[in-house]
């Protein structure tokens, strides 16, 4: 259902986007780059967050690290990362296959920085085996995200 609720996502508001579906597994960013051809930084991964008593998504550069101390500025407070049922629960997606498209749940969507630095990421499609390729700022407007810092990128 979830690769399904992506699919219906992009065909709503935009057909243009080709969903990737590849036989092998990209649930990790190492597997993402590798079946994709890109760079770690290329592939989008989206954290799951509880902030208090709510749920963010942060959707950053596969290669970038939260920086805590940013994250808690930004949100307001000290965040954890969700369990893999809470995850499911919350977005409708499984571990490896979240993005912040076709969510179970309407949720606060943030886009870290980092993301700008490609001209195209690939954040995962609802499975632990299919992706788009999409620019940041393409992203982000449809997943009706805000930009925030909130990562630390490998120099």
């Amino acid at each position: 259902m979830s690769l399904e609720s992506v699919r219906q996502f992009f065909a709503e508001r935009a057909p243009e986007i080709e969903i990737i579906e590849l036989a092998e597994s990209t649930a990790t960013v190492a597997l993402a780059a590798q079946a994709h051809h890109v760079e770690p930084g290329q592939i989008a991964k989206t954290l799951s967050l509880k902030v208090k008593d709510r749920v963010v998504l942060i959707v950053t550069r596969g290669d970038a690290r939260l920086d805590n101390r940013k994250l808690k500025a930004t949100l307001g407070a000290k965040a954890r990362m969700l369990s893999t049922d809470e995850v499911v629960n919350w977005t409708g997606h499984p571990v490896g296959g979240v993005c912040p498209f076709g969510l179970e749940t309407p949720l606060q969507v943030l886009c870290d920085v980092s993301l700008r630095h490609y001209a195209e990421v690939l954040p995962a499609a609802g499975s632990i085996n299919s992706a788009v390729r999409i620019a940041p700022e393409t992203l982000a407007r449809l997943a009706e995200a805000s930009w925030v810092d909130v990562c630390e990128v490998p120099a």
